[in-house]
């Protein structure tokens, strides 16, 4: 069985900027996107979209 660090699909955290500490979980493609992911989603915590930056 692989080890979880060198998985192709790994688990991803993805932190609000708005510093509200909300986060999401989603899976992304290393090989296709090796650099951090930064995606606009909804943050309930200020009730609008903000970008969320993956972390490590």
């Amino acid at each position: 069985m692989a080890s979880r660090s060198s998985d192709v699909r790994p688990k991803i955290k993805l932190r609000s900027t708005a510093g509200t500490g909300h986060t999401y979980i989603s899976m992304k493609n290393r090989r296709n996107t090796p650099d951090r992911i930064v995606l606009r989603k909804y943050d309930p915590v200020v009730r609008r979209h903000v970008e969320f930056r993956e972390e490590r």
